[in-house]
């Protein structure tokens, strides 16, 4: 027995170490990230899989933004949209996986009351004619009207960024401050918000915030059916779909019966629909509910707007379903890893979520799990422990494959029967690592000539060995990682309107002309075509094959675009056709690169925060007058290297950080004089104007109009004229705010 008190030592000492990660008095990164994978795995193994037909996705696809235009759309053809779903298909239930934050300008309506109070004042007719008109050039009143007294569920975002701003309207919470003053329940906490307009929000029947829950590997596997913000409390999107078709039940939370008094968690959210039906939903310690993925992309049925715009679709198709209006094009950015994909859409969790909570068939992950977890890990490792040391090597096997097998039984009959969700990686682990401490402990201690061979062994191989084939073309992989790169995103600017004028054939040549000569520029300076979005160009530096200089490829690569575009519109006029004018954004910065899809499509792309900011940058080059545009990081890496013009510091749509944004006008050293000497005035006016020195801002930018003409001076002239007659105050911050996509 006394040999094998080491064992048991050092075993037990193994033990305890995992049950404190079990019992959470501390966490092990690694075992949660095991049970994270091993969660996915069990997933995809037991999804229904098939397609669901009560809940159909009204897709902003690509195919919608090339006949209907670039999003947003103007708020007229969404009144319309909602009026056929309702009047003509019979549509059951609307959710919008989009938020409409800004006010719908494009009718013109504004212009034309200016002029009514102005100008035409005094012109019957006009005036007349201008109420008549109203109601029809009043888009954001017509779509109000469309919602109005219909089951329509309006979404909208929450952000937890430091001195975040709220804009739009919130709902009515679902429970007022206090409500749960007692019970150790860790809501998800928010800041601020960013809803809908208010006559949007009255005229809806609801609301429900579209925010997952991102687990610590990027991962989407929980949705949050409770969240906090300002003490109150407020439901999903998919919570409020739910609740509509029941009729509005009020919620209840659901609390264990017997439990003991220190046990205040809550472990489900029910509903009491009005036709005397109930309906329980299972939600864990943060009041997040696990998203009961059906299968992978395409589990339910996908409807381009376009074609329920364009009267192409059956009516069977959505007489008395339940759609969820969200997007799966790339440009919109709204894709997510998930256990079922890599770059999933976001629309499609609502739906999986809607469908489950109907079916029932929400995996739950109670409280009490932490006890079974603690129990079931003490009972396989304490047999491991104890009897594995007396066991010969083959006897041993037989044991640990019999107690993995138990413990793997054990927990898939929780998932099937109990629909209960408990880890089980640290139970493993502890049968592996006690496996393996028992069969290594003769090896370490029996064969020193073997151990010895092995260490003369590894003094031949360096470990640099295994870095050096990692760079093996062989041996790539394509597997998903963060890197450090930079993505650029070019885009034809007015491309609907030169389409319009143009015949297929001849659009087809200009179009293969155009991406062939820009696509010649991003290959040259060792780029990585990553998608043609329509007429837009997306590329990225740095993967696969790693460019530590791959801020600057990039940024060469846009300012040679704009050479190489020069030298096409000559093409192009000489055959009659417009110029092109294209808008080019640079940013650098953490990113996930790999293969991402579905077993139907994947692409090789790159994903994050800073890709979508890459994004906003292309899209905000029209506001500035300019054609390039590259976030602060990446002039930071460059600056010794490139001359710039600052712009602005602005804050884009859903980042609260604001961030630098600069033009590059040249390589240092052959950037002309002048060119220098006018920059070096406009940064004179750039900080009078953030100073709020009006006066010598606006001599200032006259003085650089009287040099060269440019939009960007225009527009700050604008900017200054107002913000005299309406100070910001003494906190302004400078910083301009970008409310769309």
């Amino acid at each position: 027995m006394k040999q094998y008190l080491p064992r048991y030592a050092l075993g037990l000492l193994i033990l305890l170490v995992l049950l404190g990660h079990s019992a959470r008095v501390y966490q092990i990164p690694f075992i949660n990230h095991m049970d994270s994978l091993i969660y996915d795995v069990k997933v995809r193994l037991t999804m229904p899989q098939g397609v669901d037909q009560r809940v159909v996705i009204l897709d902003i696809d690509e195919k919608s933004l090339a006949e209907q235009g670039r999003w947003p759309w103007g708020r007229d053809k969404l009144a319309t949209l909602m009026n056929k779903l309702f009047d003509q298909y019979g549509i059951r239930l609307v959710g919008f996986d989009v938020v409409f934050a800004e006010p719908d300008e494009s009718s013109g309506l504004k212009s034309l009351e200016s002029l009514a109070k102005k100008e035409l004042r005094d012109v019957a007719g006009f005036q007349s004619s201008l109420r008549e008109l109203r109601p029809q050039l009043d888009h954001d009143a017509r779509f109000a009207a469309s919602l109005k007294n219909r089951p329509v569920v309006l979404g909208y975002y929450f952000s937890s960024k430091e001195g975040g701003v709220s804009s739009g309207a919130a709902p009515a919470p679902v429970f007022p401050a206090g409500t749960f003053s007692g019970r150790r329940i860790g809501f998800t906490q928010w800041i601020s918000f960013g809803g809908n307009l208010p006559e949007f929000q009255k005229a809806a029947a609801g609301a429900g915030h579209f925010n997952p829950l991102v687990d610590i590997d990027g991962t989407s596997r929980r949705v949050p059916l409770l969240v906090e913000y300002a003490g109150k409390y407020y439901e999903s999107l998919s919570l409020a779909m739910v609740r509509n078709l029941l009729g509005n039940p009020s919620i209840t939370p659901g609390y264990p019966e017997n439990a003991p008094g220190s046990y205040a968690a809550m472990e489900w959210l029910e509903l009491k629909g009005a036709n005397g039906g109930a309906m329980s939903i299972p939600v864990d310690e943060n009041a997040a509910t696990l998203i009961p993925y059906r299968g992978y992309q395409g589990s339910f049925p996908y409807i381009s707007i376009t074609d329920v715009l364009n009267d192409k679709v059956p009516k069977e198709q959505l007489a008395g379903r339940i759609a969820v209006v969200g997007t799966t094009a790339p440009g919109l950015m709204d894709l997510r890893a998930t256990p079922v994909g890599a770059a999933y859409p976001g629309v499609e969790i609502h739906a999986n979520l809607i469908a489950g909570m109907l079916d029932g068939a929400i995996k739950h992950k109670p409280p009490y799990i932490l006890g079974a977890d603690v129990l079931l890990v003490l009972i396989a490792g304490a047999v491991m422990v104890f009897l594995l040391p007396m066991l010969s090597p083959l006897r041993a096997t037989v044991v640990g494959v019999i107690v993995l097998l138990l413990l793997l039984s054990v927990n898939f009959s929780f998932w099937h029967v109990s629909h209960v969700v408990l880890p089980l990686a640290n139970g493993m682990i502890a049968i592996v690592l006690l496996y393996a401490m028992n069969m290594s402990w003769g090896y370490f201690v029996e064969s020193r000539t073997k151990r010895q061979l092995t260490g003369l062994f590894g003094q031949y191989v360096p470990p640099e060995l295994v870095e050096e084939m990692s760079r093996d073309p062989e041996n790539y992989s394509m597997a998903g990682r963060k890197a450090e790169l930079t993505v650029l995103f070019s885009d034809i600017r007015g491309f609907t309107t030169i389409s319009e004028g143009l015949e297929p054939n001849e659009l087809a040549t200009l179009m293969n002309q155009y991406l062939g000569a820009m696509t010649l520029v991003v290959r040259k300076h060792r780029g990585t075509l990553d998608k043609y979005i329509g007429d837009a160009i997306m590329a990225f530096w740095g993967a696969p094959v790693d460019d530590p200089e791959h801020a600057r490829n990039a940024v060469l690569t846009g300012l040679e675009m704009h050479v190489a575009l020069h030298e096409l519109n000559k093409d192009l006029v000489a055959r009659g056709w417009p110029e092109l004018k294209i808008g080019v954004g640079v940013n650098t910065g953490p990113m996930t690169v790999g293969d991402m899809g579905s077993p139907v499509r994947q692409s090789y792309t790159v994903m994050g925060d800073a890709v979508n900011l890459g994004s906003r940058l292309e899209g905000i080059t029209k506001q500035y007058g300019v054609g390039f545009i590259v976030g602060e990081s990446t002039r930071e890496l460059l600056k010794k290297e490139f001359v710039f013009r600052e712009l602005d510091r602005v804050r884009v749509k859903g980042k609260e950080d604001p961030v630098g944004i600069y033009e590059p006008v040249g390589e240092e050293g052959k950037v002309a004089r002048e060119d220098l000497e006018e920059i070096k005035l406009w940064n004179q006016a750039l900080r009078a104007y953030r100073t709020q020195d009006w006066d010598q801002a606006e001599l200032t930018l006259m003085n650089l109009q009287r040099i060269k003409p440019r939009y960007l001076y225009d527009l700050y002239v604008k900017r200054v004229e107002h913000l005299r007659k309406e100070p910001p105050g003494e906190n302004w911050d400078g910083v301009t705010i970008f409310e769309t996509k």
